[in-house]
């Protein structure tokens, strides 16, 4: 099942704010709806998010507007700025087009190396935690970042069982919960706050997540909780690992102090459980500073946290 396939002139993407209980896909055929899909979470991801955008720059009739409003739909996935300025490059709708075609090309080809790199690193790992939704839903792709370790894992004949936190306030968790069912992998959701509980107690083996935007000194930005998940994992010896393509590397800002924290509506935490007056704070990600990740799965290798440099020589060549 593919989150977004570009169809004469339309996007078709999966509207993930209906899943798991409904499959329903909507038809994009402009950037403003494209921008507003992203806004609303309908698409989530950032290698889903960046496909996304690179399409609707693509049939865009007013490419220098659009990009500017599609740039703007959310401000921490770096995926969709690169997908952006790969694209731009083009002059004529039908280059755009083609363009747009080879990013999901690389996309698609990056996460299933991700995939080999990272089930490498787990094969000895039975219980494995993870955290948001970083499966083929959320890359657009056959296989997603690290969810797609895990899905080679299982292809693999491997005995595993994954631990996925709910991951509030989007819940995020019932997505991935719902994609390893799919996949036949043997899973259980647990709240955000049961992480420590269930690590501290020996029955996780490795830590894996996604990023969102990774700095040149490894700090990176994902789904609010990770830095938490990352803490834990240092201080019970587990090892902690970030599989994410090179799109979401941002080799232009030093330090995950450069990275731009998504606030959301308050609204998304604030349900019927509250009383009327009551108010929230609501921050879409957090930062993990690079010292407590164990190693990084890319498409071109696995890095360790003082090994980023070399990534960026990787990518610029």
């Amino acid at each position: 099942m593919l989150s977004v396939e570009f169809l004469e002139n339309k996007i078709k993407v999966l509207d993930q704010t209906r899943l798991p209980f409904k499959e329903e896909y909507l038809e994009l055929d402009s950037a403003e709806k494209a921008s507003n899909a992203i806004k609303t979470m309908a698409v989530r991801g950032a290698p889903a998010i960046g496909i996304t955008a690179a399409y609707a720059l693509a049939i865009s009739d007013d490419p220098e507007k659009d990009y500017h409003l599609l740039l703007s739909s959310r401000p921490t996935a770096v995926d969709l700025k690169n997908a952006l300025n790969f694209v731009a490059r083009g002059k004529t709708n039908e280059e755009r087009k083609q363009l747009a075609s080879s990013w999901y090309a690389e996309i698609s080809e990056a996460c299933a190396a991700i995939a080999e790199n990272g089930a490498s690193l787990l094969e000895s790992r039975k219980n494995i935690l993870t955290h948001c939704n970083t499966g083929a839903i959320a890359t657009g792709v056959e296989y997603g970042t690290a969810l797609g370790a895990i899905k080679k894992l299982k292809e693999q004949g491997k005995d595993i069982f994954v631990y996925a936190c709910e991951t509030r306030p989007r819940m995020q968790g019932a997505i991935t919960s719902w994609e390893l069912s799919k996949l036949d992998i043997p899973n259980s959701v647990i709240v955000d706050s049961a992480a420590g509980h269930f690590i501290f107690s020996g029955k996780i083996d490795a830590v894996i997540v996604g990023a969102d935007r990774i700095s040149a000194n490894g700090d990176f930005a994902n789904k609010i909780g990770t830095y938490s998940l990352a803490i834990l994992a240092k201080e019970n010896n587990i090892p902690f690992y970030v599989a994410a393509p090179m799109s979401s590397f941002d080799f232009s800002i030093n330090s995950g102090d450069d990275i731009k924290i998504e606030m959301r509506d308050e609204k998304e935490i604030l349900t019927d459980d509250y009383a009327e007056g009551a108010s929230a704070l609501n921050p879409a990600f957090d930062v993990t500073p690079a010292r407590y990740v164990s190693r990084f799965i890319t498409e071109k290798g696995i890095f360790s946290p003082e090994g980023v440099g070399s990534i960026g020589k990787i990518h610029r060549s």
